[in-house]
């Protein structure tokens, strides 16, 4: 299947009504003669919108259709889910008999007992079927859709339900799949994780009884998981009703090419001197292929920011992407609360650069993996991109300033009250910063609690910055050199790049083998002055900040 780039999408076939009334054919409405745009609401279309091409990510999921696999496509929010479906149902319709439903919107009644679902879903099929959304359904079939059923809610009900499941597909012609989406909904119900075990029954006698050639349910939470959303006394059992699911491995997340390739489309419509291939390394770098923040990113900068495809205009993107409320970033808020433990283990590797070994088995990792807060590096567990992390961090000083440690709360103030001494014309004195913060930082903590010390004073120097750069900058942190030791800080201010680094102090020697990695780093970023924060617990230390030179570049350094 190919995914058309700005051909026309016309209707002129009659639609059919639920009432049997039909509508007559429209005239032609082309979707190119409106010029596509970026979309961040429902599912994309390419013909009017601005899309990463995907069809090599449906050829992989259809071969698994094909194998009669069972599977689960969970990924977190806004993750294209809904789109991947849509483009895989038409690469399916020519072969299958394909349904495709959601349980977005359904009544509690619906999830009375395991035959209201039952019934729900043939209902389903059957408006499908009618709308002209499932094609190919032999009259018989459709037919025997359109009988009133009524299952006892007893054992014989459920037999019964599994009888018309398997009288339905044999009626069929084709192979039926059957997609499911925003499954999650339907996970409140004890009643829907029953009716997986009997698609799950079915399937393993599928030699004996016909039923449903593939399943593809579709959402947030995987189905082990879905056991989360339930009330405790309903949890009887912790084995999976979906045990019989094919591992869906299949890359979700947008890449650099495919990014590069949309923007070589809205480029070739609007002229505007992009460098497509440097704004494509940006997007990904920033967002790790995360589709809904890609997408949200280019419309930004596209309709609120002039097509601004530059540096500066890419950066003022960030910084309104950070402060804006969407679903997305307000769900994680939620997620924080409801999973407690999750949140420890995030802050404890953004703030101590702690070491987490990516273990499934872990429950917290899982469930943020299951969010796609968190990636698997090298075993590792790291943040999934820049914008959760900063945004995470930013939430994390929010609740300090907030909280009862006054301690926290008063290098926040100290922050706030001395920005005018660091802007001047505009313009960030990042060794004024550093200076500062020496000064505060000796004046507000017991120097003494090393332990202590060594463990939050990245988070102290966060504290400190965050409120001096912010409504004008912005600042990540660079994952490859964070660690228990080390941690280098990328701010963006005003079209100026400054990189600090954070460590502690273990000695000249150690000292010196930072500076040259630090000025090695500034080569990367094409810079000539960078910064180093060292915390030293050495009793005879002399606190304060230097220049040295190293490699041909100046670093000053600050020693707290």
């Amino acid at each position: 299947m190919i995914i058309p780039r700005g051909r026309p999408m016309c209707r002129t076939a009659p639609f059919l009504l639920l009432s049997g009334h039909v509508l007559p054919s429209p005239a032609p409405a082309c979707y190119n003669r409106i010029m596509r745009r970026f979309n961040t609401t429902g599912t994309c279309f390419a013909e009017k919108h601005y899309m990463v091409n995907i069809d090599e990510r449906v050829r992989q999921i259809k071969k698994m259709v094909d194998r009669g696999d069972y599977f689960c496509i969970n990924r977190g929010r806004q993750y294209g889910k809904t789109t991947t479906l849509r483009y895989l149902k038409k690469a399916l319709d020519a072969e299958y008999t394909v349904f495709s439903i959601s349980f977005e919107v359904t009544s509690d009644q619906s999830f009375a007992n395991v035959m209201t679902v039952g019934h729900k879903v043939l209902k389903m099929f059957m408006r499908s079927a009618m709308r002209g959304m499932t094609q190919g359904l032999p009259s018989s079939a459709m037919e025997f859709l359109q009988q009133d059923f009524s299952f006892s809610t007893d054992k014989d009900g459920e037999d019964l339900l599994s009888d018309a499941i398997s009288d339905f597909c044999a009626l069929c012609e084709k192979p039926v799949v059957v997609i499911i989406d925003e499954v999650d909904q339907a996970g409140n119900y004890e009643a829907f994780i029953k009716f997986l075990g009997l698609l799950r029954d079915k399937f393993l006698n599928r030699d004996s009884w016909p039923t449903f050639h593939s399943v593809i349910l579709a959402g947030v939470y995987d189905i082990r998981n879905l056991k989360l959303k339930m009330r405790p006394e309903e949890m009887h059992q912790y084995n999976s009703p979906w045990n019989i699911a094919t591992r869906f491995d299949v890359s979700m997340e947008l890449d650099e090419a495919g990014i590069r390739g949309m923007l070589e489309d809205y480029e070739a419509d609007h002229h505007t001197g992009m460098d497509t291939a440097k704004m494509a390394r940006l997007l990904y770098d920033y967002t790790g292929g995360y589709p809904f923040l890609v997408s949200r990113l280019c419309q930004i900068i596209d309709e609120e920011l002039g097509q601004d495809w530059t540096d500066t205009g890419f950066q003022e993107a960030i910084k309104v992407i950070l402060l804006e409320r969407d679903t997305l970033f307000d769900d994680m808020i939620k997620k924080f609360d409801s999973f407690p433990e999750m949140k420890k283990i995030i802050r404890e590797i953004l703030y101590e650069g702690k070491p987490c070994n990516f273990n499934l088995d872990n429950r917290s990792i899982e469930i943020a993996a299951m969010f796609n807060y968190i990636k698997n590096v090298g075993g590792k567990v790291w943040l999934s991109n820049r914008i959760f992390e900063t945004r995470m961090y930013n939430l994390f000083i929010s609740e300090a300033q907030t909280s009862k440690s006054g301690e926290d709360r008063e290098l926040i103030n100290e922050g706030s009250f001395d920005r005018p001494l660091f802007i001047k014309d505009g313009r960030l004195d990042m060794k004024k910063v550093l200076e500062r913060f020496c000064v505060h930082f000796g004046e507000i903590y017991d120097i003494n609690d090393e332990p202590f010390i060594e463990k939050q004073g990245r988070k102290f120097f966060l504290f400190f910055l965050k409120p001096i750069i912010n409504g004008t900058g912005n600042y990540y942190i660079e994952a490859e050199t964070r660690d228990e030791r080390r941690m280098d800080i990328v701010v963006d201010y005003a079209g100026e790049r400054f990189v600090v680094e954070l460590k502690i102090w273990r000695g000249e020697s150690y000292n010196e083998r930072g500076e040259h990695q630090l000025s090695d780093y500034l080569d990367y970023y094409g810079l000539s002055r960078g910064y180093l924060v060292s915390f030293c617990f050495n009793k005879g230390k002399q606190p304060g900040v230097r220049e040295v030179t190293v490699g041909g570049r100046t670093i000053v350094e600050a020693l707290v």
